[in-house]
């Protein structure tokens, strides 16, 4: 009879711990479903702000272009020197500076012409500057 007692008393003590578990996994549950409605308030937020920096950014960019529109970067008189050298290019007879081999690449082919359009003086921006 001993024996009955103490499994009875087991079982149910067992019992009761499983329902525990049960319900602290219902609230864990509910905890996470509350969670993504605080990350869409977050997105809508985020959304808002992202519009904002778009219509600013343009508006700067609408006034720059206003302003560059009246001058030109480089002269005509550079095209037509990028314009015969890639001319040169297309027939093969275009070499590079030190090494003198033939050149292939279009825009090495427009480097070149830039860069004897600036020794002639016509109007082209300063090459970039290496690092």
């Amino acid at each position: 009879m001993a024996t009955k007692k103490a499994s009875k008393k087991s079982a149910t003590k067992k019992s009761p711990a499983k329902k525990t578990t049960a319900k602290k996994s219902s609230v864990k549950k509910s905890a996470t479903k509350k969670a993504p409605a605080k990350k869409t308030a977050a997105r809508k937020v985020a959304a808002k702000k992202t519009v904002a920096k778009k219509t600013a950014a343009k508006k700067t960019t609408a006034k720059k272009a206003a302003k560059k529109s009246s001058t030109r970067k480089y002269s005509p008189a550079a095209g037509k020197q990028v314009q015969t050298e890639m001319r040169e290019m297309k027939k093969g007879t275009l070499k590079s500076g030190r090494s003198g081999k033939k050149v292939t690449s279009r825009k090495q082919a427009i480097a070149i012409g830039l860069s004897e359009a600036r020794k002639a003086g016509k109007k082209v921006p300063p090459a970039p500057k290496k690092k």
